[in-house]
C-alpha cells in the first residue's frame, strides 16, 4: 500500500500537468461538454505534447480489424518486431494522434515495428467492444502483418491506463481460449479496477492528472451495467494472471492507480509471470507524455524499450 504522505511531484513533470490544466481551464465549461466537443478540444490541448520526437523511416496509414490504424516503421527491413499499442483516455477520450510521439518513442528507441489502433470508444460502444477489437488486430498482424513489413511470429502488446487494461484482457482472453499469446505486455499505469484504494484519497486531483470523479465515470462509462465490473476481462485485477506474457510495468509513483498496479504485479509474481515492475518517482498519471521536457520520462521509456527489445529478440517463450 502507499505510504502516509503523497509523494512529491517531480517538477518537470509539474510543469507538464499544469500545462494541461490551463489548456483545459481556457476552454469554457470543459468538464461540461458535450462528449465529442470534450474529445476535439482534448486533442487541441494534447497535440503539442504529441509533436515532435523521432522521426520515422515509414509511416503507415490503414485499417486494422475494421478500425483506423498506424504504422509506424523506425527502419526499412524485411520483417521488423512489432508492438500493438494502445492509447489511453479512460476508454472515452483520445486517439493515436494524441499518443502518435509515444508510439514513435517506443520504435525508435526499441528498434520495432509500432501499430497503433483507434479503437471504438465509450459509452458510443460498451465493453467488450474495444476489447474485441484488440484480439482481431492482434489476429490481423499474424495473418496480414508480414505485408507491412511486420514479424507475425514477434508480437508484442501494450498501452497505457484504459490502453494497459485492453492489452491485459486481450491477453486473458487469448489465454482462456488457448490462442497463442503475444511474447510480452507493456503496462504504463494501467486502470486494471475500479476499486477505491488508499492511493485514490492521495492522489486524486487535478495536481496528480486524474480525479476520483474522473475514474469513476471512466468505468461508468466503460461498461453496460455495473455487473460487468466483476467480469476479469473487464477489470483485470479480479482475474487469474497464471500464464500471462512477461510485463513491464511502469508504475506512477503520485497516480490514484499506484496501488491497483502493484496489486496486479504482486499478484502477477506471485502466479509465475515473469514481471519487471518499476515505480517512477514523483511522476504522475500520464507522465510518459511528458517526454520532451521530462528526464523521469525519458527514463522510464529507455528502460521499457531495452526490456521490449530483449523479449522481441530472444528465443521462443518456455
Amino acid at each position: 500500500m502507499t505510504d502516509s504522505c503523497p509523494g512529491e511531484i517531480d517538477p518537470e513533470i509539474r510543469a507538464f500537468v499544469s500545462a494541461l490544466n490551463r489548456g483545459y481551464a481556457a476552454v469554457p465549461g470543459f468538464g461540461s461538454l458535450p462528449l465529442p466537443e470534450r474529445r476535439d478540444a482534448a486533442e487541441r490541448i494534447r497535440a503539442p505534447w504529441s509533436a515532435g520526437g523521432p522521426a520515422m523511416a515509414r509511416t503507415i496509414e490503414t485499417t486494422v480489424a475494421g478500425r483506423a490504424a498506424r504504422i509506424h516503421l523506425p527502419a526499412e527491413a524485411e520483417a521488423l518486431p512489432v508492438l500493438l499499442y494502445l492509447h489511453g483516455g479512460g476508454w472515452t477520450m483520445f486517439s493515436i494522434d494524441t499518443h502518435d510521439r509515444l508510439m514513435r518513442e517506443y520504435a525508435a528507441r526499441a528498434g520495432i515495428a509500432v501499430l497503433g489502433l483507434d479503437y471504438s470508444l465509450s459509452p458510443e460502444a460498451r465493453y467488450p467492444v474495444a476489447l474485441g477489437e484488440t484480439v482481431n488486430a492482434l489476429a490481423w498482424i499474424g495473418e496480414e502483418g508480414a505485408t507491412h513489413g511486420l514479424d507475425g511470429g514477434r508480437i508484442a502488446i501494450g498501452g497505457d491506463s484504459a490502453g494497459a487494461n485492453l492489452a491485459m484482457a486481450a491477453c486473458l482472453r487469448l489465454r482462456d481460449c488457448g490462442s497463442a499469446l503475444p511474447k510480452a505486455m507493456l503496462l504504463n499505469y494501467g486502470a486494471f479496477g475500479p476499486e477505491h484504494l488508499p492511493s485514490y484519497r492521495l492522489y486524486g486531483g487535478p495536481d496528480y492528472m486524474l480525479t476520483v470523479e474522473e475514474m469513476d465515470r471512466f468505468w461508468t462509462d466503460y461498461v453496460a451495467g455495473p455487473e460487468d465490473l466483476d467480469d476479469p476481462l473487464a477489470a483485470p485485477a479480479l482475474a487469474d494472471l497464471a500464464g500471462l506474457p512477461p510485463a513491464f510495468m511502469a508504475i506512477a509513483e503520485c497516480d490514484i492507480l499506484l496501488d491497483v498496479n502493484r496489486q496486479v504485479a504482486e499478484r502477477l509474481a506471485r502466479a509465475g509471470v515473469e514481471v519487471d515492475a518499476r515505480i517512477y518517482p514523483g511522476a504522475t498519471h500520464s507522465f510518459l507524455e511528458a517526454v520532451s521536457i521530462s528526464r523521469l520520462a525519458n527514463r522510464a521509456l529507455e528502460e521499457a524499450s531495452q526490456w521490449l527489445r530483449i523479449q522481441l529478440t530472444a528465443g521462443p517463450r518456455r
